[in-house]
């Protein structure tokens, strides 16, 4: 199918488009996963596993939320500074 007629179809609303995807090819803009490695002390992977035993999650999905949560509350107090990118704050 043509850009222009999917474009219509889906303005014009009378069908429904999802059939027209390739959706085994869809991917999530800035969701790709990348793997890395953090080494923390033990002390810190210890209370890790006590706060994510507390709230039935992994260690690993409680690293993931609470470092989104810290970003995205350094990005809402303060503007982005390219000058100390990676640095300490």
């Amino acid at each position: 199918m043509k850009t222009k007629d999917f474009d219509k179809k889906f303005d014009e609303g009378q069908e429904d488009v999802v059939e027209d995807l390739e959706l085994s090819s869809a991917r999530r803009v800035n969701q790709e996963q990348k793997r890395i490695n953090v080494d923390f002390p033990a002390w810190v992977v210890e209370s890790l596993d006590r706060e994510a035993a507390r709230i039935g999650v992994t260690r690993q999905s409680i690293i993931k939320v609470w470092l989104v949560e810290r970003l995205q509350a350094e990005a809402a107090h303060k503007p982005f500074n390219q000058g100390n990118a990676g640095g300490v704050h």
